[in-house]
């Protein structure tokens, strides 16, 4: 390990034994083996050739929202894409942005140009990369309806262009869940407008997330996947399990798919009430529910 690490050290920010709770916003789980950080795309590809003639596990993480680390950690590298690992590029309506630049940020950034069509992305605390990964949406739209392409750094340090088709998007869902690669771009084709009016849309689902989900608590934003016609929070709000708590996770008393982290939640906490949860939706309506957030870790 410690030769990788001085390997990597030349490829970008390395820290040893870095506590992922720091880089979640459930602010739960144990330390990375190693937490590197690549200056840019092409340290990232020497980097990713290195993990794997290595053998090394790893894993890509953005703002660590839809995160949930194990409490024992991850031994391997976690690879953290910084917000200018590569640049933001606007061309007309043609938007070009890295990864691990902030989707909020973007929405607001391209607001200002009068680029619509990522409004639905007010108050999604993530990533482009990861909201690729995941198909984000909210409000009737997600990524799929504004994404072109995507740009893929595969584990053997090769690169491909992946179309919106080849991408597989489907209900929170990409192909990247199961074919394992990086987001290291995304093309996105926006549509000119009204910059006030784009503003406002924009600024009122801020404000609805806001005023209707727990973030004044540590959380990952929604837990389970809705169950479509239906909706989870209000199955699970039914079902009486808001304010139902498990150690330090609790069910939000606002929002029933949000489990807040109240008192130094762990893991297990967490992974038990989801499972009290499931059981409980099951046995009351006959309804299996399925999470939407990234369990990762040693068990």
């Amino acid at each position: 390990m410690k030769k990788t690490v001085e390997e990597l050290s030349f490829l970008g920010e390395v820290k040893q034994n870095e506590p992922l709770k720091n880089h979640t916003t459930w602010k739960i789980g144990g330390s990375a083996g190693i937490l590197y950080t690549p200056i840019d795309i092409a340290s990232l590809k020497k980097a990713m050739e290195l993990i794997t003639q290595r053998g090394l596990k790893w894993v890509v993480i953005g703002k660590g929202s839809n995160l949930l680390v194990s409490d024992k950690g991850f031994d391997g590298v976690v690879i953290k894409l910084a917000e200018d690992t590569s640049p933001l590029v606007v061309n007309g309506t043609t938007v070009t942005a890295g990864g691990g630049y902030p989707l909020i940020k973007l929405a607001t950034v391209l607001t200002r140009d009068g680029l619509g069509g990522l409004e639905f992305a007010g108050g999604i605390p993530g990533t482009v990369g990861g909201a690729v990964f995941m198909n984000a949406g909210a409000h009737g739209a997600d990524m799929s309806t504004i994404l072109t392409k995507a740009h893929i750094l595969y584990p053997d340090g090769t690169f491909r262009w992946l179309t919106k088709d080849e991408l597989g998007f489907s209900y929170r869902t990409s192909v990247l869940q199961k074919n394992r690669g990086i987001c290291i771009e995304a093309e996105l084709e926006l549509t000119k407008g009204d910059k006030e009016a784009i503003k406002a849309v924009l600024q009122k689902n801020k404000d609805y997330r806001r005023h209707t989900q727990p973030w004044n608590f540590p959380c990952c934003g929604s837990v389970f996947r809705n169950p479509l016609p239906d909706h989870a929070g209000r199955l699970i709000e039914e079902a009486g399990l808001k304010g139902h708590r498990i150690g330090g996770a609790q069910v939000s008393n606002m929002h029933a798919n949000f489990i807040v982290n109240v008192a130094d939640a762990t893991c297990e906490d967490v992974l038990n009430l989801i499972a009290h949860i499931k059981e409980t939706i099951k046995k009351e309506k006959n309804i299996d529910l399925h999470t939407e957030v990234e369990v990762m870790g040693d068990r």
